[in-house]
């Protein structure tokens, strides 16, 4: 697991912002400093309110006269009569339901509860008190319908974001007053009400964010003239933009990213004259993009990412001296890059890639203030520009997939640039020219060098000896000759290496065992900034790339297959604890695989088949817990297959090719007892017990795996403190297509409070690229904070069920045996029923339709149409289930390779069914 994560995303860039404005709108009072005496009612009510919560951080004080005088309580403040007017609990660790006591409170006029741990619904006389002006329950776990009957004559801001409330969104009507109304992340559904809208009210604030809202996009909102902010990304809407959308001469920030919006973009975007924010991104647009941008003034950031735009840049937009942030990639925008670089003083962040874009780019070496540039998957040509060396801004390039020649004269440029830190050029460079050997001596702060899959000849250049704060090397699928040079092993940051698929011969240096980036998880793995272009890594030619928003996230891997390496396995690689992948696949490795190999405690993947590795396969390597896939195939290995561990989960393929293993596999012979490994009577007597106990998990694994569960749940010796807790979630597909989930939760059992699909969808907004820490063996590793300020740990995998099954009974037996001060003890929670009905708390979401089978225990099937809820079909028994995004056309990660398993990066996005260039 990578060791930070803070890095936004193209889909949330603004947010910050806009919770600054709320919290600005929302002017919570502090504690009182007025000395009135509480009224009886008000303190009653108030009571009664802390008396109902189940688990409170809001101290009152015990003494018997200050108890009663309520005005002096923390959060309270009261007015001149002694009547409580306003309540401030917002992070108190609130925990229970909403107590309908404090509707009694009916002077009260401000009411901030969020960022707690409410549950249950809320009561219908709150949402009617009627000199109520700013009310924030967000950031809670509240669910059910919200009460129809509102009546908030005077409400201001009204904020029940990240809640779990269902059906219809409220619409406050008779509410003049509103300036701000946020809905956000919960699981509305229907259709967007614009009553809310009225001719002479004064919203300023709309956000309707990540729900499950439908239908065609509703005219209406013409008519809230005051509007600034319009959120409504994250939903199904669909359809065109109505006419009146482009009569709000106030809308600074218009955010409809991730919907199924079609239709043109049309001239009545120019209209929009104060806009400043404008997303349409991840839609279905289509057409040209109009040439409007001269009227948009004060546009700061547009992003068109992943439509189906065509045709050249419009020459306002080419020219606009105000845009900084400019996202167009995965379209088919053509023609050459035409900025106009010396008008666009304030342009800072391009990404044109995944287009069919032509030329050189010349034109962008007056582009003096970019700090990022994403050209990757074009039909560019030519050399990268020496008027690139005046970019001293410039922290990240990627020119990937292109046509560019002269890899000599394009390093001697951008080493140039004092400001990079990650330079990406793969699938470039087919001129025939080898690496230069000499002549390069800059690139001073380079964190991140990818050269990959560019047929590059020559050795490993002795020049990158020089980048010390290199943590990313790739220069896999070229043509590179010679030894591995020792001193790669002595770049301190160092701690993702690729040199396969080249020609590389001699030993593995003896340095590789001591890599400082790979002893232990240190600041070689803090965040490098990549401003919100991902990296994609892609491992074979048909297969999904993963993608990982920052360098922080890249699993620490070795991997040098395909080579001709000799000489055996370095039983020095025990000290890299921090190491995730060691790929040393497809070599002329010999010897056998060493016992020390099974101390790289956080391994999650080794592959070390098709060599000449001889002897056992090493017993003690079931002592890495973490370890999800693992090759031996085609060497000349013999006797016992490991038992227990991770061992129960891997597959025959796993060890083919080897005529003398036998074990519990299918296709491999049964082991005699002469293959078994024995140290003593005592030890061989175990080890028979161990094969006929194994025989008979197979044939009762359901039944035990169900029993380890119920233990697990009623089991009660967790500790009092703050753990990193784990969430696993499996998937059928590759991660960027997020299919249906199982998930599981391992939690402190001092945490009474249930946790749903929607906790963790809130808790890693949606599942953000922003929040990615890490990569397991199947999958990507998020980080989660709860409401509650927990911190957990997501793992979303990818890959085949019947692995997944294996992998999971293993981890389940691994993790209730392990006993460690550092480990938590294991808790799973249920959170759907098995009778066909949705949980209170619903793991289904009607927006992510399509058929999908859990684990061949649960599947879910859409009731009458698309839209409507999911209901849940009881086909066996498992614990939890969760629907992750079956069916959205986001875009295909993989692009096009010719050779097969190509290790690559590249910046372009494809939607489903689509190539790249």
């Amino acid at each position: 697991m990578g060791c930070s994560l803070m890095q936004l995303t193209t889909t949330w860039p603004w947010r910050f912002f806009f919770y600054l404005s709320v919290h600005l709108l929302f002017l919570s009072p502090t504690n009182s400093s007025n000395q009135s005496y509480c009224d009886p009612g008000d303190a009653r009510a108030l009571q009664d309110f802390l008396n109902g919560l189940s688990g409170s951080g809001w101290t009152v004080p015990n003494a018997t006269s200050e108890a009663a005088n309520c005005c002096g309580w923390l959060g309270v403040k009261c007015n001149d009569g002694g009547r409580v007017i306003g309540l401030d609990l917002q992070g108190m660790k609130l925990r229970g339901e909403l107590a309908v006591s404090l509707a009694q409170l009916d002077q009260l006029q401000w009411l901030n509860l969020s960022s707690n741990n409410l549950h249950g619904a809320v009561p219908a006389p709150l949402v009617q008190l009627q000199w109520l002006q700013r009310l924030d329950l967000s950031d809670n776990e509240f669910s059910g319908e919200f009460p129809t009957n509102v009546s908030l004559p005077v409400i201001e801001v009204f904020n029940i974001s990240f809640n779990s409330f269902k059906e219809q969104h409220p619409t406050l009507h008779g509410s003049p007053q509103l300036a701000m109304f946020d809905v956000g992340y919960n699981i509305f559904t229907g259709y967007i009400d614009t009553g809310i809208c009225d001719p002479n009210g004064v919203i300023r604030v709309l956000r309707f964010t990540s729900n499950l809202l439908f239908g065609d996009f509703p005219a209406g909102f013409g008519n809230c003239t005051e509007l600034e902010e319009l959120y409504v990304d994250l939903n199904s809407i669909s359809g065109s933009l109505p006419d009146d959308l482009f009569r709000l001469p106030s809308l600074r920030n218009l955010f409809l990213q991730e919907n199924q919006l079609s239709g043109r973009m049309t001239s009545r975007f120019g209209n929009l004259s104060s806009i400043a924010k404008l997303d349409i991104s991840f839609n279905s647009f289509s057409g040209y993009l109009p040439n409007v941008f001269g009227s948009l003034g004060k546009l700061e950031y547009f992003s068109a990412q992943s439509n189906f735009f065509r045709g050249p840049l419009p020459s306002s937009l080419s020219h606009s001296p105000s845009v900084k942030m400019l996202y167009l990639r995965n379209n088919s925008l053509n023609g050459q890059i035409n900025l106009n670089c010396s008008a666009m003083s304030q342009l800072s962040s391009l990404d044109l890639g995944t287009n069919k874009f032509t030329g050189t780019v010349d034109i962008l070496s007056d582009c003096h203030h970019l700090r990022s540039l994403n050209l990757a998957t074009n039909n560019l040509s030519g050399e990268i520009p020496g008027g690139f060396r005046k970019l001293h801004f410039l922290v990240y390039i990627s020119i990937s997939n292109n046509s560019f020649t002269n890899v000599s004269s394009a390093l001697s440029v951008l080493q140039d640039c004092p400001s990079l830190t990650s330079l990406v050029m793969t699938k470039n460079f087919y001129d025939g020219k080898a690496l230069p050997m000499t002549g390069i001596d800059g690139f001073q702060n380079i964190q991140v060098f990818v050269i990959a899959n560019s047929h590059l000849s020559g050795s490993v250049p002795s020049w990158l000896a020089n980048f010390t704060q290199l943590k990313v090397l790739d220069l896999s699928w070229n043509q590179l000759t010679g030894n591995i040079p020792a001193w790669i092993g002595d770049l301190e940051h160092l701690f993702y290496l690729d040199l396969s698929n080249n020609s590389l011969s001699g030993e593995i240096p003896n340095s590789l065992s001591s890599m400082k980036g790979l002893l232990t998880c240190n600041s070689s793995q803090q965040s490098t900034e990549t401003d919100y272009f991902p990296f994609f890594i892609k491992k074979n030619k048909t297969g999904k790339g993963l993608q990982y928003n920052q360098v922080s996230s890249f699993p620490p891997s070795l991997i040098l297959s395909h080579n001709k390496l000799t000489g055996s396995i370095l039983p020095g690689f025990r000290r890299l604890k921090n190491l995730y992948v060691l790929d040393l696949s497809n070599n002329h490795i010999s010897g056998m695989i060493p016992d020390e190999l099974s101390d790289m405690s956080s391994l999650e993947s080794l592959d070390l088949s098709h060599n000449n590795l001889t002897g056992n396969i090493p017993s003690s390597l079931t002592k890495l817990n973490f370890l999800s896939s693992f090759s031996v195939a085609y060497n000349n290995l013999a006797g016992a297959i490991p038992l227990g561990g991770q061992f129960l989960t891997f597959a025959s393929s796993d060890y083919e090719g080897n005529p003398n293993l036998c074990g519990i596999r299918f296709g491999l012979a049964q082991c005699h007892l002469a293959h078994v490994p024995t140290m003593s009577a005592k030890k061989n007597r175990k080890n028979k017990d161990a094969i006929l106990g194994i025989a008979i998990g197979i044939a009762l694994g359901a039944a035990f795996v169900l029993s380890v569960a119920v233990v697990l749940v009623w089991k009660s010796s967790f500790r009092r403190q703050d753990y990193i807790v784990k969430a696993v979630a499996d998937t059928t597909e590759a991660l960027e297509l997020a299919p249906a989930s199982l998930v599981l939760l391992f939690q402190n059992k001092d945490d009474d409070k249930a946790m749903t699909i929607g906790d963790i969808l809130k808790s890693t907004n949606n599942f953000d690229q922003a929040n990615i820490i890490g990569c397991g063996g199947f999958g990507l590793v998020y980080k989660a904070t709860l409401p509650d300020g927990a911190t957990i740990a997501i793992k979303r995998l990818s890959g085949d069920f019947g692995q997944m099954e294996r992998e999971f009974k293993a981890e389940v037996e691994t993790l209730s045996k392990a006993q460690h001060p550092n480990l938590v003890l294991l808790q799973v929670q249920q959170h759907c029923s098995r009778s066909g009905m949705v949980a209170p708390s619903p793991c289904v979401d009607s927006r992510w339709h399509g058929l999908a089978v859990v684990h061949s225990a649960l599947a879910l099937s859409p009731s009458a149409g698309a839209r409507q809820e999911w209901r849940l079909k009881n086909t066996g028994t498992r614990w939890s289930v969760g629907v992750e995004n079956v069916s959205r056309q986001e875009p295909d990660l993989a692009g096009r390779w010719t050779p097969d398993a190509a290790v690559s990066y590249h910046h372009g996005q494809r939607r489903e069914g689509e190539t790249a260039n």
